[in-house]
């Protein structure tokens, strides 16, 4: 789970700088965005077993909040390889490794 945390937080991050230029860290709007996906993922029903937030069933995130990290993600998802190799690496063998079991 914390590593899940940390992966949103780094993409929440490249969104937030390359969007709103925060330099020395998060707009407000951005930090509200990660507050409540940390709230989210803390709470989550299915903790360590949970499939990614886009194949669950579950859905925890309000309307508004999902499009929101929806666009934080198709735009820093395919940053992440060249920003954060390795928690890229991982997230991504950890997701397969859900899904063949």
């Amino acid at each position: 789970m914390e590593r899940e945390i940390e992966t949103v937080a780094r993409m929440i991050g490249i969104y937030c700088g390359d969007h709103h230029g925060g330099q020395d860290g998060l707009c407000p709007q951005c930090r509200e965005l990660l507050d409540y996906a940390k709230k989210r993922l803390e709470k989550c029903p299915l903790k360590e077993d949970k499939p990614a937030c886009s194949r669950c069933a579950i859905r925890c995130y309000r309307p508004g909040m999902r499009e929101r990290i929806r666009a934080v993600m198709k735009y820093a998802g395919p940053r992440m390889i060249c920003r954060h190799p390795m928690l890229t690496i991982r997230h991504y063998l950890n997701k397969k490794m859900k899904e063949t079991f």
